[in-house]
């Protein structure tokens, strides 16, 4: 399994080291000779566009993938890595974006799972050894708890335990902050800090460069497959990585175009929303939506995001209250029925592959979703006219593909995203809902879409803005509307409120939002 290299020089030994790693799916190149390597002790983020070869190389580290050539030194010794078993025998733990566990075991369960030992018990050996490694790292974890009752920061803590319990000294988090709150965020690096100084090596997938400044000691920065640069992050700044990312200059300012607000389009009154389950996921929520404005609605993962959108947009039924788009009451409308009645409203979900697009149709015919029900009985589609559509749509958004006639499900996930974005501005909408639209994106993406969503709003489009970033929100919003365990615990000009203060309206609902929303 291991080789020992000779002739090394007595500097320190890397904890991980990458050499001439190169990666193809058919012709395409993921990772082109790739050097990079990591120290014990050491944060590394490594940075790169969508489709720069982050992930891929990751998964060759973690055992998913394995190279078409190149080789992989642990502490000095040559290794080869063919399953994530045989990275996990090397100490090497991945914390994927979205988590392996399973949710109706509890923490202790899930550590059991994958545990080496036979016995599917916690022991009393298992649970001082679990409590043991959570005191030292300083991890807060309830060993009794059911996973569907954890938050999400309680659920990559558990990840976190998880990899460490069994035997892991290097680290891989995969944008490990993209759904927690300011102040999880703080506690997960403080956390990060402390492995770092126990002699764990631990490398970061963000595209949050105000993060990477915070908490890493060096950026690697791939571009197009290759690996571009290594820094200290201490002598670099955020307009540097983003040009080493991109090629060029970027302005990381996102603009708020002053726009005269106009005419209320949406009124939402006291509604309350149910899950499939039965389970109140909004409570009596209320507020107003206008013409020029972009709305932003922020809130811990699971507070109601994803049912209030669906909702406004015909796809979940109400349990009680109102929506009205201008006059018109839209409550417990279909999505053909809003268009049936020449309402303007154009819906981009958080699951783009799933709700959003067909992954196995190309780009033109997805321009054809929006309006195919419209083309009548007749047999004969206008393909022409979806095609010109998909023509613009990749020209304005700059999307990368080899055709408008390329299956969407081969695009990166920024491209993806861009194909969601353009067919349903395509609309001219008057109402644009969109949750999470820069997820998982890359910078320069990202700031296609914010100019997208500004130029929508000066064409008098009332927005509203689900994310995740309080940041982006704080830059690009007018108003913010924070949700609370399916409660607003506020609405707040944009202008005039903290990242700070946005956190602990996330966590908390003031008794005054709740008697006012209850009047």
């Amino acid at each position: 399994m291991t080789e020992t290299v000779n002739g090394k020089s007595s500097e320190p030994k890397a904890a991980i080291e990458l050499r001439g790693i190169t990666k193809k799916f058919g012709a395409v190149v993921a990772n082109n000779n790739i050097d990079l390597s990591v120290r014990r002790g050491e944060i590394l983020a490594l940075l790169g566009e969508n489709g720069s070869g982050k992930t891929t190389l990751m998964n060759m580290l973690s055992g998913i993938y394995h190279p078409d050539s190149g080789s992989v030194f642990i502490d000095g010794n040559r290794v080869v890595i063919n399953s994530p078993e045989d990275a996990k025998k090397l100490g090497i733990g991945m914390i994927h974006q979205h988590f392996k566990l399973v949710e109706v075991l509890t923490a202790a369960d899930n550590i059991a799972m994958g545990a080496d030992e036979r016995s599917l018990f916690l022991t009393r050996k298992r649970f001082e050894k679990t409590s043991e490694i959570c005191k030292k790292y300083g991890l807060n974890v309830d060993m009794e708890k059911y996973v569907y009752n954890m938050s999400v920061s309680e659920k990559q803590s558990l990840e976190i335990a998880k990899v460490l319990y069994y035997g892991a000294r290097i680290l891989i988090l995969d944008e490990p902050t993209a759904v927690l709150t300011p102040q999880e965020t703080k506690h997960l690096f403080e956390i990060l800090r402390s492995m770092r100084d126990q002699g764990c090596a631990i490398i970061i997938i963000t595209h949050k460069l105000n993060e990477v400044l915070e908490i890493s000691d060096r950026v690697t920065i791939l571009r197009k497959g290759e690996s571009v640069a290594t820094v200290e992050t201490k002598n670099t700044n955020a307009t540097e990585l983003t040009e080493l990312m991109v090629g060029r200059k970027v302005s990381l300012e996102i603009e708020r175009p002053k726009v005269k607000v106009g005419a209320n389009l949406l009124h939402v009154h006291h509604l309350t929303i149910e899950s499939c389950d039965g389970v109140e996921v909004i409570s009596n929520v209320s507020f107003d939506l206008s013409e020029g404005e972009i709305l932003g609605v922020a809130g811990i993962a699971g507070s109601g995001q994803k049912e209030l959108c669906e909702a406004i947009a015909g796809l979940h039924p109400i349990k009680k209250g109102a929506i009205l788009y201008k006059d018109e009451n839209i409550e417990r409308k279909t999505p053909r029925e809003l268009i049936q009645l020449g309402i303007s409203m154009s819906f981009i979900p958080e699951d783009r592959l799933g709700m959003g697009l067909a992954a196995s149709l190309d780009i033109t015919d997805n321009m054809m979703l929006k309006n195919y029900s419209q083309n009548g009985r007749t047999p004969f589609v206008d393909r022409k006219t979806a095609a010109d559509t998909a023509g613009r749509v990749v020209d304005s958004l700059e999307i990368v593909t080899p055709s408008i006639n390329t299956p969407v499900r081969r695009l990166s996930g920024g491209n993806v995203q861009k194909v969601l974005l353009g067919r349903e501005i395509e609309a001219n909408p008057k109402v644009l809902i969109t949750a999470y639209p820069v997820r998982g994106l890359d910078i320069n993406s990202s700031y296609t879409i914010y100019n997208q969503l500004n130029k929508q709003k000066q064409n008098g489009a009332g927005i509203l803005f689900i994310g995740e970033d309080l940041d982006v929100m704080l830059e690009l919003c007018d108003r913010i509307m924070v949700l609370c365990q399916g409660r607003v615990s506020g609405i707040v000009k944009a202008s005039e409120t903290t990242k700070e203060q946005l956190g602990l309206m996330m966590t908390q609902v003031s008794e005054s939002e709740v008697e006012k929303n209850a009047g």
